[in-house]
């Protein structure tokens, strides 16, 4: 069975879109995207191309949006095309070449497909990406989160051609004399996934030469298996959790006697901002005598008699608050933050204490902080304006010695939200179904 075959049974198995939706492509001009480009073509799937011209390679990065362009124009495919000034971007959010063109493409993107109409944006990651993402989140130790690798579907974001091989998409542009360009900066080890492209892959797969193919199935087990990992998780934090006012309660009996003890210790208490380090600390807490504790940025655990009691730590002159998971709850010296996780955006409602934050574009651990001069971030509704946050608190007229108290929300040194205020543009919660992170503020 050859690509083209392969691709319309994933579709179809995939259930990816209905017949009569238009699928925007997003096509660099490389390899991967012009055979993803030339596989809808053959298929006969309705669909539009999108390109973008991040300006960072000069005449080539030209030669790259010539070429798609062309094939559009051969194809009658529409064609969208954007051009970007990546440097100025760069300095303006602090952020590296790779991080910046990903927001701006995903954003450009994100506002084509709403303005167009189009179910749905299509990249063209493939299986050997696939086993890329896998290894570097392995190193990482990011734990069973990292072992699901690249997403079939994030949103509205699908990738087709996760099933496909790089071997399969050369062989398939050879044998279509499919035209592509060339990114020089893809032969280079400046970034890590190209080493791990370079150096890992290729020794692995001297050894065991369907490793991909082979990895690829254990990424589908381990995706299903997370999501057992997770019902299970929760439902062992509702039988040994018990909330009490703004302390939690778990029993050290019942606790003792589950297995595995370490796990789910980690488990429980991740939310409250301990780390994996401290597990055994939580562990010898379970036959410590009264009093004894250990803390995290935000949390104490303290052993209380027959309990580990989790409260809040004092935070009134604390100014810099870690959020490692959610659901958690933070004091600070006047108000208290609720962070919880809820499935999709459905019971969205207009209340400035609350944020609606679109949970797929967060790292964590988050950052509760204080506001300080300088900072800035890109208000909700104002299209990607950026805007100091004193101007931001000179036009709402909050008192001086109020603002001495005004948090501030950041994820990956990017600022989310200002806290009862304004969201920033980029977190915003998209129109389509995805997971929210609800950050509710009471003073």
């Amino acid at each position: 069975m050859n690509l083209q075959e392969k691709f319309v049974r994933n579709w179809k198995a995939k259930r990816f879109a209905d017949e009569q939706q238009t699928i925007l492509l997003a096509v660099s001009g490389g390899s991967d995207s012009m055979t993803m480009a030339h596989l809808f073509l053959q298929a006969g799937l309705s669909f539009a191309v999108a390109h973008c011209n991040f300006q960072l390679r000069g005449a080539e990065a030209d030669k790259d949006e010539q070429l798609v362009r062309d094939w559009c124009f051969t194809n009658n495919i529409i064609f969208h095309h954007t051009r970007f000034d990546t440097v100025q971007k760069m300095e303006e959010w602090g952020m590296g070449v790779q991080e910046t063109a990903r927001v701006l493409r995903y954003e450009w993107l994100e506002q084509i497909r709403k303005a167009q109409g189009y179910s749905h944006i299509a990249t063209a990651h493939h299986a050997n990406d696939n086993v890329e993402t896998l290894l570097m989140n392995l190193f990482k130790g990011t734990g069973i989160a990292g072992l699901h690798g690249i997403p079939l579907q994030n949103e509205r974001i699908i990738r087709p051609l996760l099933f496909a091989t790089k071997k399969e998409i050369e062989t398939f542009i050879a044998a279509n004399n499919i035209a592509y360009r060339d990114d020089a900066s893809n032969a280079t080890d400046n970034y890590l996934r190209n080493a791990v492209r370079h150096h890992i892959v290729p020794v692995v797969e001297k050894w065991f030469a369907d490793a991909v193919v082979q990895v690829n199935e254990s990424i589908e087990r381990f995706a299903e298996a997370e999501m057992l990992y997770k019902k299970t998780i929760e439902q062992e934090r509702k039988k040994l959790i018990e909330q009490r006012g703004n302390d939690y309660y778990v029993a050290i009996r019942k606790l003792q006697k589950r297995e595995p003890l370490h796990t789910l210790c980690y488990e429980l208490f991740r939310p409250f901002g301990f780390s994996s380090a401290q597990v055994p600390d939580m562990v010898r807490l379970l036959d410590a005598e009264t009093g004894k504790r250990t803390d995290s940025t935000t949390h104490s655990i303290i052993r209380n008699r027959d309990f580990l009691i989790v409260t809040t730590k004092q935070t009134s002159a604390t100014d810099f608050i870690q959020i490692e998971a959610a659901p958690c709850v933070v004091h600070t010296e006047k108000s208290q933050f609720k962070f919880e996780l809820q499935d999709d955006a459905k019971h969205i409602t207009q209340d400035a204490g609350t944020a609606y934050i679109n949970a797929d574009k967060l790292t964590f651990p988050l950052i509760l902080r204080k506001w300080k001069q300088g900072d800035y971030f890109y208000p909700l509704g104002m299209g990607m304006k950026k805007k100091k946050i004193s101007k931001l608190l000179i036009d709402h007229k909050i008192p001086l010695h109020e603002k001495e108290h005004i948090w501030v929300l950041e994820s990956d040194k990017r600022i989310i939200w200002v806290a009862g205020l304004r969201l920033d543009e980029r977190f915003k919660v998209a129109d389509s179904m995805g997971s929210v992170l609800v950050v509710r503020k009471t003073d």
